[in-house]
């Protein structure tokens, strides 16, 4: 009980400091000053009459909502003693796949001596794509069960062989309860309990009173059954508490005039990266300018090296002035800590169809990249990451498919080959965006992208009769090569709740 006190009194001490350098920090005592003015403030009730002004006026929901964004992003500490770096990920061996602080300094002091202390650079390269990052995943190790001697890894026979906790199919039909076939969802055509018109009406006019309420908590609730297309651009930003106030404009425009004024390396890979990958993709070649700007901007925003306070990872480290080890001349590039992978841009292309205003489309995928894209592209022990997304996908197979994942597994076509890049671009580019948008609602809903190792199962198990009869790596993903036509929901309900006991 004590301890619980004390990891709650660490949270609501993190994010007041984080709320004191916040827009709304400075709007709520504006607003307080404000109120001292009106003659029904008394001196001697002036707590209680300012907290009831603010629930008038609404600032105590705009308030909540803050609190609430900061909860979904902070997590509460697991050892308040325990050093940051313990905070950011608890695993030892987690973190040695990183290169931390330390890491680097020790590197930095052995910089003339290198060559007797040489590392394994056989798995890197400079700029990698999904497959090269699936290696490093796959020859991550925990040293203390280094000759398999832990019963999972005995039973498990995936690529993944990291002992971390994942959810057994009862946790997640609980879970993900309201995914159940009993429950209206948006994106099924024959609900068996309500008219699909019916639901939708019904669902329309509920998401228009949690929109005026402006309430996150409600819509996060909400939108675990799907979001209306006409809602959808206007729910996520409450849930992600994106306004695009005139002080976001701005902030924008200066990025904007950071990309015009200064050339940065990065910027290649950036123009690369959109040209292989949206640039020839039916629904989003269309977008190119908007990706440009967004990703463009998104590499000079040194606040989204706030994410690195809860992301296992560190961003990469320069040094200017040739003072090398020197703190005072350490800079951070690119300046927001991010180097972009193959495929990268396919995070923000889906998101141009419910955001034409640029300024509000980069804030919203500023938000869903530091809560949850940038965890399919670091390697971590939390339940969203990757790993544990490949640990899950894999273990569902082998427990409740086990004679197709056999068969797969023994003409060389591991399943999580396949499907691993699904899942590290979050089914971007493989689904069609209307299907794309409503699993994407499910990831705000329910805070988690276990989700995705899910559908990567579920799409496994629907053409289970065709990937029988394969008999190689390259007909296995011939069968599975187009998603665009595959319905999400169907696909999760089903696999969750009607096949799997």
């Amino acid at each position: 009980m004590l301890q619980e006190e004390e990891d709650l009194s660490l949270t609501i001490a993190h994010i007041v400091q984080k709320l004191k350098g916040s827009r709304l920090y400075s709007q709520l005592e504006r607003q307080a000053w404000v109120s001292l003015q009106k003659p029904e403030i008394k001196l001697e009730s002036l707590k209680e009459d300012i907290k009831e002004f603010f629930k008038i006026s609404g600032w105590e929901k705009k308030l909540q909502n803050a609190v609430y964004s900061e909860l979904t992003v902070f997590p509460l500490p697991r050892h308040p003693a325990a050093p940051p770096e313990h905070l950011k990920e608890p695993l030892v061996y987690m973190r040695k796949a990183q290169r931390p602080v330390v890491e680097q300094k020790e590197l930095l002091n052995k910089w003339n001596e290198m060559g007797t202390d040489e590392p394994d650079l056989s798995l890197f390269r400079p700029v990698y794509a999904p497959k090269d990052f699936l290696e490093v995943l796959i020859n991550l190790r925990n040293p203390n069960y280094e000759n398999g001697d832990h019963l999972n890894l005995k039973t498990h026979l995936g690529l993944i062989q990291v002992p971390l906790k994942v959810k057994y199919i009862s946790e997640l039909k609980e879970f993900f309860i309201e995914l159940s076939l009993n429950t209206g969802q948006l994106g099924i055509d024959d609900a068996t309990q309500v008219p699909p018109e019916l639901f939708e009406n019904e669902h329309v006019r509920l998401g228009q009173k949690v929109l005026a309420e402006q309430d996150s908590a409600a819509a996060q609730q909400y939108i675990r059954q799907g979001s209306p297309t006409a809602l959808r651009a206007e729910l996520w930003a409450l849930i992600l508490n994106v306004s695009n106030q005139p002080e976001d404009l701005l902030y924008y425009e200066q990025l904007k005039s950071n990309v015009i004024q200064h050339d940065l390396l990065v910027d290649s890979l950036i123009y690369k990266d959109v040209k292989l990958t949206a640039s020839n993709d039916d629904y989003y070649f269309v977008f190119e300018d908007y990706l440009y700007q967004v990703l463009l901007c998104f590499s000079r925003d040194t606040s989204v090296l706030g994410h690195f306070a809860y992301n296992s990872a560190s961003p990469p480290k320069s040094y200017i002035r040739g003072k090398l080890g020197m703190e005072d001349y350490a800079v951070f590039y690119p300046p927001n800590g991010v180097i972009p992978f193959h495929g990268f841009s396919m995070y923000v292309a889906p998101l141009c169809f419910l955001y034409h205003e640029p300024s509000k489309l980069y804030q919203i995928f500023r938000e869903m990249y530091v809560r949850f894209f940038f965890r399919l592209h670091s390697i971590s022990s939390h339940p969203s990451g990757i790993v544990s997304l490949c640990l899950l996908f894999e273990t569902l197979l082998q427990t409740h498919l086990p004679q197709l994942f056999y068969h797969l597994r023994e003409i060389g076509a591991q399943p999580l080959r396949i499907s691993f890049k699904w899942m590290v671009r979050a089914f971007s580019g493989y689904l069609a965006t209307d299907q794309l948008l409503l699993l994407w609602d499910r990831i705000l809903g329910y805070n988690s992208l276990e989700i995705l190792a899910v559908l990567a199962a579920a799409v496994f198990a629907f053409r289970a009769v065709n990937l029988m009869e394969v008999t190689s790596l390259a007909a296995a993903e011939a069968v599975l090569a187009d998603l665009s036509t595959l319905k999400v929901m169907p696909l999760l309900q089903i696999f969750l709740f009607a096949t799997i006991t």
